[in-house]
């Protein structure tokens, strides 16, 4: 079974990876299947709804990456970290904050918090 920063690691590699089979194969090696994210701003659901969330903001985003700020911090199968995204050697677009489930070594849910975001064009 795979540590709990383990799990995370790959969870941020999948927000990262861009090709459409790797990416849906590191998301069936890391969330169950029914498996769901919710944000203030997007929800996906089961593996293929989370895999069609993270195109979406690959696509809005594009050459940004995600990473993983601090330590993850574990308790009774939950889990809570932070990550940032932004482009290379830049300061981050997006921050946040996210919690999640852990069912038999594979994310079972997320639900993320946004700590800080770019405003909105009016």
């Amino acid at each position: 079974m795979s540590t709990a920063t383990e799990l995370v690691d790959r969870y941020i590699a999948i927000w990262n990876e861009t090709h459409a089979g790797r990416r849906r194969a590191l998301i069936d090696a890391t969330w169950t299947e029914g498996a769901f994210y919710l944000d203030p701003m997007m929800r996906g659901d089961g593996r293929a709804g989370i895999d069609a969330m993270i195109a979406a903001v690959q696509e809005r985003f594009p050459g940004n990456r995600f990473r993983r700020i601090g330590p993850v911090d574990e308790h009774n199968g939950r889990i809570r970290f932070r990550w940032e995204l932004g482009l290379e050697d830049a300061p981050a677009l997006v921050a946040g904050t996210d919690f999640g489930e852990i069912v038999g070594g594979l994310l079972a849910g997320i639900t993320g918090f946004i700590d800080q975001a770019p405003a909105m064009a009016a």
